[in-house]
């Protein structure tokens, strides 16, 4: 690999703006590290990137175990080196009421949609403190500012992702890492929600590679003006 290059790891990715924000990144010469439970959808993302000249390795993780998180970036580590960035693209929506919900499952969305990421950041934030440099992008929903009825599933771990947030940030930002929360109000467009909802009009939908378009912005954003916050919708959804 070349050395100018980058090491970026994209946790969560699947057909959609995972894809996208790997594809984005290592159009720019990042190595990017795809960490996901699966590699159904992983692997074929990862040949697509090295045939085009790119850099992207594939690795197993679920951020719910803190055993298979450790396992997953000693192995970035060691094929592609100490992580300079981090975006935590992974999600968990249970969907239900309070008394429908089973107590186990909305345990294990609080874990995906927040104690993963605390485990992820925990891997590259003493590489990024040496350096004093790093970025780390967190991907929220409009459900970490309220909480809807049937959306506590959903909700408690955005909220608890959001505070995870600010606290990195007031803790690290003065360490020259910057620490962005992305609330993505709105439906992403995948194949699976086109296929769940066929009639539905394009430009309701948030085009994965305009999201990642703006997240390869903030990584570029100069110390002088950092974002720490920004929500993206379509321009139709109401707010």
């Amino acid at each position: 690999m070349t050395e100018s290059w980058k090491v970026t790891c994209i946790v969560g990715v699947g057909p959609g703006l995972g894809a996208a924000l790997a594809r984005r990144f290592a159009k720019e010469e990042h190595a990017v590290a795809l960490l996901s439970r699966s590699a159904r959808h992983r692997d074929p993302i990862a040949k697509d990137i090295n045939e085009q000249g790119g850099k992207a390795l594939g690795y197993d993780c679920d951020v719910s175990k803190p055993e298979s998180v450790t396992r997953a970036f000693a192995h970035v580590r060691d094929t592609l080196g100490p992580p300079d960035n981090l975006i935590y693209n992974a999600g968990d929506f249970a969907v239900g009421g309070i008394l429908e919900l089973d107590p186990e499952r909305f345990e294990r969305a609080w874990r995906i949609n927040c104690y993963g990421a605390f485990l992820c950041a925990r891997e590259v934030l003493p590489t990024m403190l040496k350096a004093e440099a790093g970025t780390l992008l967190f991907t929220g929903a409009t459900a970490a500012l309220r909480g809807g009825a049937g959306f506590a599933g959903l909700a408690v771990g955005k909220f608890g992702l959001r505070a995870l947030t600010q606290s990195l940030a007031r803790e690290f930002a003065p360490k020259g890492i910057h620490v962005v929360h992305a609330v993505i109000d709105g439906q992403i467009d995948t194949p699976a929600v086109r296929e769940r909802q066929p009639d539905r009009a394009p430009e309701t939908f948030l085009a994965p590679e305009d999201i990642a378009e703006t997240y390869w912005q903030l990584y570029c954003q100069p110390h002088s003006a950092w974002t720490h916050e920004l929500d993206l919708r379509p321009h139709v959804e109401s707010f």
